[in-house]
């Protein structure tokens, strides 16, 4: 459904527009390619097969975004007409390897030459200014549309103690080797306070990372930040950053004022993490055999 955004829908009008203008300005609504024998789709199903030869099926398909029947029709229609010859792979029988016959390969020097033609007539009516802003217009284009999206991520706290809190919890013991280990209805209580709680991070729908956040009995209007965790795979998204906004976010709804963490010297990478989010030493505040490293923050 379209959005109500007048901006969004002006840019959606936009594109749809140019669409319109180069689909009909490149011949492309035309029954055969380029008035040859071949409909855009088969053209390009030539070309791929010519430019990458031994592929399967399954492979064009991904290149092209083609329906898998689809595409196995116009195969099947191209391989009667004795323009593609499939083998089967050696490696996996259920897969074929597709290339050109002679016939398919002076198909398709025919279509490259006639393409090129084409483009050559088109670029004929342009100085090389105009051409120049073109080529780099379209070098842009595809550059913006080729970015890798952006994977999802969510941070929820959780509500009941769940076996991937404890798969993901297990993880970060058998990582940094604690000693240690919270004990089940240690987690059930910090799911289950008020003014406690653990989060985790989903990655694409996948949990990755975890915190948890308890609060101290010792130190009034203080919590404890523990057991921050991102799994390997998922480094390189921000995901501890936002764990630890999530942290502090609901530890000042809860009108706590301090967060306090220990670490061991030998994690570099996420105490680097913490003193850049403005936590500074402190002196020790628990009993913890492996810590070395004792930091708080004000978060009031």
């Amino acid at each position: 459904m379209l959005g109500t955004n007048l901006e969004e829908r002006n840019q959606v009008s936009a594109v749809r527009e140019f669409n319109r203008f180069y689909t009909a300005r490149l011949g492309l609504l035309r029954k055969r390619h380029l008035d040859g024998e071949f409909s855009l789709t088969e053209a390009r199903i030539l070309y791929e097969i010519g430019a990458n030869p031994r592929q399967t099926a399954s492979s064009l398909r991904n290149t092209l975004c083609l329906d898998a029947g689809y595409i196995s029709r116009c195969l099947a229609l191209l391989t009667r007409r004795r323009l593609v010859r499939q083998v089967a792979s050696k490696q996996d029988g259920r897969e074929r390897l597709l290339t050109l016959s002679t016939s398919g390969a002076r198909a398709v020097a025919k279509l490259n030459e006639q393409s090129e033609l084409q483009i050559q007539q088109l670029l004929a009516g342009l100085d090389s200014p105009d051409r120049e802003v073109l080529l780099d217009s379209l070098s842009k284009v595809r550059s913006i549309l080729s970015r890798p999206k952006e994977p999802s991520l969510r941070i929820v706290r959780v509500s009941k103690c769940s076996d991937e809190v404890l798969q993901l919890l297990q993880e970060y013991y058998d990582a940094i080797n604690v000693v240690v280990r919270d004990t089940l209805p240690s987690i059930r209580k910090i799911i289950d306070g008020a003014s406690s709680g653990v989060w985790l991070a989903h990655l694409d729908d996948k949990p990755v990372g975890c915190v948890l956040l308890r609060k101290m009995t010792s130190t009034p209007f203080a919590g404890e930040c523990k057991r921050l965790y991102v799994q390997p795979a998922a480094r390189g998204h921000g995901i501890a950053d936002k764990l630890m906004d999530a942290l502090e976010e609901f530890a000042r709804s809860r009108e706590l004022r301090w967060i306090y963490l220990d670490s061991h010297d030998g994690l570099k990478t996420a105490i680097a993490l913490y003193c850049k989010r403005g936590y500074v030493p402190c002196e020790r505040y628990n009993d913890n055999p492996q810590a070395t490293v004792f930091l708080r923050k004000n978060i009031s």
